[in-house]
C-alpha cells in the first residue's frame, strides 16, 4: 500500500492549508478538558504545541503556498461570481435595478447602472459626463443609481448616500444627486437640510429616512452587488453588462451603446 508522507503532504498547496490548520486546532481543542485531567492535558497541550509551531519553523514555504492557494481560489470564486452577475445585466438588464432610482427610458432594454460616491472627486466630474449623456440618449438609455460610499477614505459619503435616499423617499432623488454633487465642497449636516428645504420636501420625514435602519440596508444591497462584481473604486458604470470605470469622457459612453445596440 503507497501512503503519502506526511512532509509530502505538507508542502502540497492544497493539503498544508488544511492540514496546518487542522494541528492548530488540535492545540486549541486539547486545553480544554475536565479538572482532574487538567495537568496532563497540560503538558500534552504544549508538547503538542511546541511540535506544530517547529513544523512551521521548519517548512515556511508550506504556509505561504498555502496563503497563495487560498487566496488564488478566492480570486477565482470573485471571478466566477463577477462573470455571472455581468452575465445577468447583459442578458436581462432590469435584473439589477431593484428598488434602485431610475430616470430615463422607460423600455428598459438598454441600462446603464452608476457605481458613485458622493464625496469622490472624479464622481463629481463623471457627474456631468452622465448629464450630458442622458441629455442627449435618455430617450433609449435608462439610468440606474447605485450607492458605493467609500467610508474608508470619504466620511461624508454614507451621509450623503442616506440623505440621497431619503431625498428618493420623497421623489426627488435626482433633483438632491444633482444638488449634492454641484456643492461638493460642502458636504456636511447643513448642505443636507439645506438641499432637502429648497426641494420642499418634509424635513421630519427626511430625517427619520436618512438616520433609519432601511437607508442602511438599502446602501448596504449596493455595497453588495458591488462586491459581487470586484468593484473597489468609483465611480463605475455599466451599460448592459458592459463595464467602464474611471471619469471616462462621453465618447467612451457613446462607444459602448453603440455596441450595445449593435449586439441587439
Amino acid at each position: 500500500m503507497n501512503v503519502t508522507p506526511f512532509w509530502t503532504m505538507l508542502r502540497s498547496p492544497k493539503a498544508s492549508f488544511g492540514l496546518v490548520g487542522a494541528m492548530l486546532a488540535c492545540v486549541a481543542l486539547s486545553s480544554c478538558s475536565s479538572p482532574a485531567q487538567s495537568n496532563d492535558n497540560a503538558a500534552v497541550s504544549e508538547d503538542l504545541e511546541a511540535q506544530v509551531l517547529q513544523i512551521i519553523r521548519d517548512n515556511p514555504e508550506a504556509i505561504l503556498e498555502s496563503v497563495q492557494a487560498y487566496q488564488q481560489q478566492q480570486q477565482e470564486t470573485a471571478q466566477e461570481s463577477r462573470r455571472a452577475v455581468v452575465a445577468e445585466m447583459a442578458s436581462d438588464p432590469t435584473s439589477v435595478i431593484g428598488d434602485s432610482p431610475v430616470k430615463g427610458a422607460e423600455s428598459r432594454e438598454i441600462v446603464m447602472v452608476e457605481f458613485s460616491d458622493f464625496q469622490c472627486p472624479f464622481c463629481a466630474k463623471a457627474h456631468e459626463t452622465v448629464n450630458e449623456f442622458m441629455a442627449q440618449y435618455g430617450d433609449r438609455v435608462t439610468l440606474v443609481y447605485k450607492h458605493l460610499p467609500l467610508v474608508s477614505i470619504h466620511p461624508q459619503a454614507l451621509p450623503a448616500s442616506q440623505a440621497a435616499w431619503a431625498a428618493q423617499q420623497q421623489g426627488q432623488f435626482w433633483e438632491y444627486y444633482d444638488a449634492l454633487f454641484e456643492n461638493q465642497d460642502r458636504l456636511g449636516e447643513e448642505l443636507y437640510v439645506e438641499i432637502a428645504t429648497d426641494l420642499g420636501l418634509d424635513l421630519a420625514q427626511f430625517d427619520r429616512d436618512r438616520n433609519s435602519d432601511e437607508s442602511l440596508q438599502a446602501i448596504q444591497a449596493d455595497l453588495e452587488l458591488a462586491d459581487e462584481l470586484g468593484l473597489n473604486g468609483t465611480p463605475a458604470f455599466f451599460i448592459n453588462g458592459e463595464g467602464l470605470s474611471g471619469a471616462v469622457d462621453l465618447a467612451e459612453f457613446e462607444a459602448v451603446l453603440d455596441r450595445v445596440v449593435a449586439a441587439q
